[in-house]
This record gives C-alpha cells, structure tokens and sequence, in this order.
C-alpha cells in the first residue's frame, strides 16, 4: 500500500471536568489515502468530532491531546506552530462544519467570508478572489452568485448556507476535506443534493474526503471506506461491502439492525441498541460495548487486540479471534439480537 495522505495514531483527547478527565479519544487509530473518501461513523458522544477537531489542530483547553500522532504528508500536526497552522488550514486540509450558521460570521457578507480565505492563502487580489468566490458558488449549485455573494448568512437557506461551506472549504484546493455531519438538520432532499455535491466536486478535483455521520444511508452512498468509532474507540474499520455484508463486531451489528428498512410492502420494526454509551470520565475496564452487547462474555473484561479479518478489516472483538472463543461466549450465555 502506498503512504496514506493522513495517518491517525494512536490518538488521545483527554477534557478536564469537574468530575474528572473525560477521555474522549482513547487510542484511535486509522487512514486516509489521497483521493479517498472515508466514512467515520457512530453513536453520538463516541468520539468522532474531537478526532476531527484533533486533526485539524482545533483542541483548546481544557482540552488537549495526551498521545498519538497525526501524520499528514510526513508532516506531524499533533506539534504544529500556530503560524504553521495558518499556512496549513483552510488551505491544505479544510473542514466543513456541523452548523454552518453558526461556522459563517452573521455580519459579514458570504462574499467578504469567502474572499478573505482566498486571499490569504492564494495571494490574489480583491477583484480576482471576489471573481473566484462567484465562480465556487455557482460550481456548488447556487443561482446568481453574483448577487448572492453581497448577501449574508440569514438570507440563505439552510441547504444554501451548507454550500457555501463547501464552496469556501474547496476554493483553495484541499488535499483533504473533513466534513463534519453536513448534513444534519437538512431535509432528506436538502441532503441528497448536498451528499452528490461532495461526490462530484471529489470526483473532479481528486479531494481525499474524511466524512464524519452517524447515518450508515449517508456512508453506503458516498463512502469507500468506513472506521466505526464507540466509546472514543475504533471498534472495526473496513470497506463499505465488509461493514455492510462481512461485518465484524456487535456495535456495527447493532447500528445496521437500527436502520429502518422496508421489505416489500412491509415495514420491518426497529430493533434498537439497548443501553446507553459508557461514562468516559470512568470508563469500564475492556471491552467498552461490553455492557451492551448481547454477546458479552467473562474475557470482555479485558479490552481485546484489534483482529485482523481480512485484508483492511479489523475489528476490536474477542468474538473475531477464533471460531472456539465465538461457540464459548455463546454458551455462556450470549444471544444472537
């Protein structure tokens, strides 16, 4: 395999509460090569926007990174200079952010928003950045850029405002764009529309694409490749057809059983997660699905290595390991959902 563009290792977040470190990112480990589109999925509250905002060197106190590396193209982030983060982000590596109300300025026209990016990292004038920033609105699907670009956020829809997020993040030609849940709070249309933008401007421009959701639809659709993150763990990471066909663990399991599906004329009924996500603050010895997992068995006690199943899927279950210990967890008493 050649270098990935992005390698995550051995990553952790800790917060400082009150009631203790919350740690939010225990040890995730994963890859991004160029061009790619990668899926980073899970319940909310498992980790995956502090791993993007760690990446993107967006930690503040009293939040701050207590291990791992970030390797982007030989270049270490996790130890970065601020004056090296401004060369770097938004210019190299963008993000596009949940909300993008409150991502876009209110009292600056999306036109001042957007050129200032570009100037900065382009060098070029106000006429020409202005010139650019119409043409990245119309590229993402925006009518009369023109006079949208002397506009501000509140006159644009929701859908409109998500665009021209994507429009300021791609206007200096990423290597790698981060998305964190563009789609949230954008009816099912809105977000159909929004998810083929991000497939055709990647297709054009050859973008690696770091998709953060907790909707499997949205992966199936856009992604290549998928990491499942819970309890500010990766519990499996593969292809799209191994976490959807070849799955395995319990938690991706359980995530595709609570997607609604229709059979025929039929609906069939959710079968939900039962439980709620550990407490990171102290988080359980092992295993952190244990409590949850309708397999569990005495070894969960004990946090498992991370398995291999096949080429570019592994998977942090003890039920992956070996055929013997899968027929002893459910002879004590696992049970299939």
């Amino acid at each position: 395999m050649t270098k990935p563009l992005l390698n995550v290792d051995e990553l952790r977040v800790s917060f400082q509460t009150r009631d203790g470190q919350n740690q939010a990112v225990r040890g995730v480990s994963f890859h991004v090569g160029a061009g790619e589109t990668v899926g980073i999925v899970g319940e909310s509250g498992s980790g995956k926007s502090v791993t993007a905002k760690a990446i993107m060197g967006l930690i503040a106190p009293p939040g701050k990174i207590t291990h791992g590396s970030v390797d982007f193209k030989g270049e270490d982030l996790v130890n970065m200079s601020d004056s090296q983060w401004r060369k770097l982000r938004g210019n190299r590596i963008a993000m596009v952010f949940q909300d993008p109300m409150t991502a876009l300025n209110p009292v600056k026209t999306i036109g001042y928003q957007m050129t200032e990016v570009i100037r900065r990292h382009r060098g070029l004038g106000k006429k020409e950045a202005l010139q650019e920033a119409v043409e990245m609105l119309r590229k993402v699907g925006i009518s009369e850029p023109e006079r949208r670009v002397k506009q501000y956020p509140h006159e644009f829809s929701g859908g409109m405002r998500q665009r021209v997020m994507i429009a300021m993040a791609l206007s200096c030609s990423p290597e790698l764009l981060i998305a964190d849940e563009p789609t949230t709070a954008l009816d099912v249309t809105i977000q159909a529309q929004i998810l083929d933008l991000l497939k055709q401007l990647k297709d054009e421009s050859d973008t690696a694409v770091m998709l953060i959701t907790h909707d499997l639809g949205v992966v199936a659709q856009v992604c290549s490749r998928v990491v499942v993150m819970y309890g500010g763990m990766v519990m499996e990471e593969g292809t799209v057809e191994d976490i959807f066909y070849r799955t395995g663990h319990p938690y991706t399991q359980g995530l595709l059983r609570s997607l609604p599906k229709r059979v025929g004329a039929n609906r069939e009924r959710l079968v939900p997660i039962e439980g709620s996500p550990p407490d990171l603050i102290d988080p359980p010895a092992g295993c952190p699905f244990r409590d949850r997992c309708p397999y569990a068995f005495e070894k969960c006690s004990e946090l498992p290595p991370m398995a291999e199943l096949a080429e570019g899927h592994r998977s942090l279950c003890w039920l992956v390991q070996d055929k013997d210990t899968l027929a002893e967890a459910l002879a004590e008493g696992g049970t299939s959902q």
